[in-house]
């Protein structure tokens, strides 16, 4: 049965306002020397057992407003297009494990000082059981900061990040899963604030779009997308959007575009208040094969009478056990 309309309500994204400066050290390179091997990607820390899988979803209006007090029965849930009974539900506000990815490359510049106001918006919305770490990134990935719930130590760090160098976003980003592994909480993401496309990695776009897709971490991004006056966009600044986009929706999240620096922190803020307003679906997979091969799944939405068309995003798979 359909809920009441008054049990629906739909919250907007409020911007608020920035905290102070903050973050601690640690140093690691991602990238491998010239000649040595790299390793194989890591086991997927994916968040499924012989008998359930969960899946975050997030709903929004025409508005792009997220939308509570929706029921189990309002989502129908399918498995490589077999239907699944939704045998858990939540909508609760769960505490979160979360990656800052950081771009310091010599491009970003003048958007530092935004960039900064933008995590520190972001942290306004974290709850006492957080946790989060920092990568920076330049013409390699270092961890500047494990993880800790100190954020005065985090904004420590970036208080002092000067931009420098190209842009190694593709090993930023297989650093931050790796670290991810260290997780206590079971929901996960990455907050990755960019203005480009990578062109100093040594992982490729196939190896880290693989590694995305094992790993049960959402990843939301900042895409800073400036008029460039005038001057011709390089191919990896012109192909920066569609990565982005691309590695972020096949976890659940989003790439949010900004051409406006002083958007920055409100779209920080509307990333954290939809990390708040999840439903988890969770689920035993009718297929039983251990196969270890990909799943995909896709979520629908029965429509409550009266309400205007909702759109929900989702976590589009997982890799069944090898064994």
């Amino acid at each position: 049965m359909l809920p009441s309309y008054a049990k629906l309500f739909i919250r907007s994204t409020l911007g608020i306002c920035l905290a102070s400066a903050l973050w601690g050290q640690a140093s690691l390179d991602v990238r491998p020397k010239p000649g040595e091997k790299v390793e194989p990607r890591p086991k997927a820390n994916i968040r499924v057992d012989s008998t359930l899988v969960l899946i975050p979803v997030t709903v929004t209006d025409p508005l792009n407003r997220f939308v509570t007090g929706l029921e189990k029965e309002n989502f129908k849930l399918t498995e490589d297009k077999q239907l699944q009974e939704i045998t858990q539900f939540s909508s609760e506000d769960a505490p979160l494990s979360v990656g800052v990815v950081f771009d310091c490359s010599g491009s970003m510049g003048s958007k530092l000082s935004k960039s900064r106001q933008a995590v520190a918006q972001f942290f306004k919305l974290a709850n006492p059981e957080d946790e989060f770490f920092l990568v920076q990134f330049n013409d390699s990935a270092s961890l500047s900061q494990s993880f800790t719930q100190n954020l005065e130590e985090i904004q420590n760090r970036l208080a002092f990040t000067q931009s420098k160098g190209r842009t190694a976003l593709l090993d930023a980003v297989y650093l931050a899963l790796h670290e991810m592994k260290k997780a206590r909480n079971p929901r996960k993401a990455l907050l990755l604030i960019s203005d480009g496309g990578d062109n100093s990695s040594r992982y490729s776009e196939a190896e880290i779009k693989a590694l995305v897709k094992e790993a049960d971490v959402q990843i939301y991004a900042i895409g800073i997308y400036e008029n460039t006056g005038g001057r011709s966009r390089t191919p990896e600044e012109t192909n920066g959007p569609a990565l982005l986009t691309e590695i972020a929706e096949q976890t659940g999240g989003r790439q949010y575009e900004v051409d406006n620096l002083n958007e920055l922190p409100d779209v920080a803020a509307k990333i954290g208040v939809e990390l708040r307003n999840q439903y988890i679906l969770g689920y035993s997979p009718k297929n039983l094969t251990r196969d270890g091969k990909y799943r995909h799944v896709q979520v629908k939405l029965v429509q409550p009478r009266g309400m205007p068309l909702l759109r929900p995003f989702w976590k589009q798979g997982y890799y069944a056990p090898a064994q």
